[in-house]
């Protein structure tokens, strides 16, 4: 990223970070930039989720971390179409997705937010009310072949599973950069 890029790309976090104050109510902005200029990693991360439409905004976590989260309305249309991780594609007998969520939020150095991360997310705005969002899944529920997903539906956040090898149109996932 270039200078130029750069600076725009702190002009657009700073804009929204100050457009959505109640999903950071207590952190002020230049301790953000201040974490973003010491380590500049992490706005070629939080690029990367602009870039595919996550709409990366600062969220307190449950254990009180900072982190840029995708806040995007509907999950990032960039990463979108995907099943879970790189098994479950390589395993489908057939139409195999190009990635996968584990593998892409890699990629892009990120991770998939929790089950309780995204209850937190979902306390700070309206997410996923026509899509859904693959999330962390714990090892013994993959171990089984399936995976979590959540989305908000009927004004309630609802937790489900499928099959790891399962992908939808509709359904991609929501990173996590803590700071």
């Amino acid at each position: 990223m270039t200078a130029a890029e750069r600076r725009a790309l702190l002009q657009l976090l700073e804009a929204r970070f100050t457009a959505h104050a109640a999903r950071h109510a207590s952190v002020a902005w230049t301790a953000v930039e201040a974490l973003l200029m010491k380590k500049p990693t992490l706005l070629d991360t939080v690029q990367r989720m602009e870039a595919s439409g996550g709409e990366p905004d600062v969220v307190v976590l449950p254990d009180g971390a900072l982190a840029y989260c995708d806040c995007a309305a509907e999950s990032p249309i960039g990463r979108r179409s995907l099943c879970y991780d790189g098994p479950a594609r390589t395993t489908r007998k057939e139409a195999a997705p190009a990635s996968s969520a584990m593998e892409m939020a890699a990629d892009m150095g990120v991770a998939l937010m929790t089950e309780d991360e995204y209850r937190a997310l979902q306390q700070v705005g309206a997410f996923d009310r026509k899509t859904s969002s693959w999330l962390a899944t714990p090892a013994p529920i993959r171990a089984l072949g399936g995976a979590l997903f959540g989305d908000r539906r009927y004004e309630r956040v609802f937790i489900y599973h499928n099959g790891a090898q399962s992908y939808y149109a509709v359904r991609g996932f929501r990173g996590v950069l803590r700071l």
